[in-house]
């Protein structure tokens, strides 16, 4: 093969670092820029945040040894009513209150509220709480511990009773089925009640038998938990009348009986740490309009420190210098990226309420169709870009604090010609449902019927798809047969 020269021309788009850094602090949700800035006030020296205690401006020919005479003179000052000698046989505390020395400390005076939270109690903590309490022998002990082990975060025992059994049996010699019974049935009786249960039936039985007995829909509530659930499920009224030979008015005492009890008893133990939101943007009506506001507190202001890039003036082309011009530019690079991502947040935010200002009047019933090319279009910008600007960043209205990604749904014809938002017709479909007879729910063919008389064209299949995505039952699982 003969060697040959070859000359092409051809373009090709390179992204420059600070293009990369640009998109990744545009992508980034609240609490991930947030970590973002403190890594790069951590690792350039040229950045700093701006405290809105700091008014005197600072002089960069002074002298640094000069800069902190302030600090000096504090410092010096909080010694001079010290003693110069103590006596040996006292201390610290005796001359000086430490409550005094706290509240004199103005960090002192900020308290971290949240810190001060009591730490959340797991349900096996909740158990072997209520297991030092019990009086058990120490061979009894172990075998509840292997059975609160077992327990999972609703209260049921996550395997059978012969598997614990089949554990522990190498650990204890003579170990028979009906010990490891006997333990079960004294930890059922720990809070809450129908804990360690084997299934919803002993679930709902253990939680009916802590029910005075004096209760007149006790035992009929135990005979339907344990024999008949499956009709209660089936909401079949006329063969649990038959079954349980009561009145209409008795088994609709028994069955409200049976449904005020807890399915999940673990649960209310097992506590979860609340996640709060931070809005991105802020959105009020002023004067008859809507006005979108950044969010302050999402972020710290940062500028350049003026010490630092003061020292670049005087210095020569060292080595030392050549590295804080590289921190200068990084830093300048950052502050501009950063303008940029609350400039482009800003427009897509105030484009997002211009075209959905009947959803922030009416609620998610009136919400327009939209998709990422009509802001787009609109903003000169590219659809990659709003989908960046709109992932994980939250918008506080009066219906709520709801996410950029909320206000972007697909559309549904309607019989004037006009479309309608698939978050306006669930919107619709939830609201129908709300209001239906439990005795006689709405079908899903039934819910199509109404939204067609509404002018929303929508097939029974739609109908079901946006009710299953909304977790609502069907309306034989809806049904209530008292």
């Amino acid at each position: 093969m003969k060697q040959s020269l070859q000359l092409r021309l051809g373009q090709q788009l390179t992204m420059t670092p600070q293009l990369q850094q640009a998109i990744k602090l545009l992508q980034l949700s609240t609490l991930d820029l947030q970590q973002e800035i403190q890594q790069a006030l951590d690792s350039n020296m040229m950045l700093e945040v701006i405290e809105d205690d700091v008014n005197r401006p600072v002089d960069v020919d002074m002298p640094i040894s000069q800069t902190d005479t302030r600090d000096q003179d504090t410092c010096e000052g909080s010694q001079t009513d010290i003693p110069n000698e103590l006596a040996v046989d006292s201390s610290w505390e005796d001359v000086y209150d430490s409550m005094q020395i706290a509240m004199s400390n103005p960090v002192a005076e900020v308290y971290e509220f949240e810190a001060q939270r009591g730490k959340s109690i797991t349900l096996q903590e909740h158990l072997l709480w209520q297991l030092e309490l019990t009086r058990f022998s120490e061979r009894d002990c172990e075998i509840a511990r292997s059975i609160i082990d077992s327990v999972n975060a609703d209260g049921y025992l996550s395997c059978h009773l012969t598997d614990i059994y089949a554990g522990l049996q190498p650990q204890m010699e003579e170990l028979e089925l009906d010990e490891v019974a006997a333990v079960l049935h004294s930890v059922q009786n720990f809070d809450p009640a129908g804990v360690a249960a084997l299934d919803l039936q002993d679930c709902l039985r253990l939680q009916l038998l802590q029910i005075p007995e004096d209760n007149p829909y006790r035992a009929k509530a135990l005979e339907l938990v344990i024999n008949y659930l499956d009709l209660l499920a089936g909401q079949e009224q006329v063969k649990l009348l038959k079954r349980l030979d009561v009145t209409e008015q008795s088994l609709t005492h028994i069955i409200a009986l049976v449904r005020s009890l807890d399915p999940k008893p673990g649960a209310k133990i097992q506590e979860v740490e609340a996640e709060y939101i931070v809005p991105d943007v802020f959105v009020a009506k002023l004067n008859g309009q809507w006005q979108v506001q950044l969010n302050p507190d999402i972020a710290p202001k940062l500028r350049i420190n003026p010490v630092y890039s003061g020292m670049i003036k005087r210095s020569d082309s060292s080595q030392d210098n050549v590295c804080m011009k590289d921190h200068l530019q990084e830093a300048r690079w950052f502050i501009k990226s950063l303008h940029s991502r609350n400039d482009t947040l800003l427009r897509v935010a105030r484009c997002i309420v211009e075209k959905q200002g009947d959803f922030l009047e009416h609620g998610s019933i009136a919400m327009r169709p939209m998709v990422l090319r009509d802001v787009a279009e609109q903003l000169e910008l590219h659809e990659s870009t709003i989908s960046r600007v709109t992932t994980q960043k939250y918008m506080h209205t009066p219906n709520g604090i709801v996410e950029f990604k909320y206000f972007f749904s697909s559309h549904v014809a309607t019989d004037e010609g006009g479309e309608c938002s698939a978050t306006a017709i669930r919107a619709f479909i939830k609201e129908l449902i709300a209001g239906e007879n439990a005795i006689k729910p709405l079908s899903d063919d039934k819910i199509a019927g109404l939204l067609q008389e509404k002018g929303i064209i929508v097939a029974r299949r739609t109908v079901a798809k946006y009710r299953e995505a909304m977790f609502i039952q069907s309306s034989s699982q809806r049904k209530r047969i008292m």
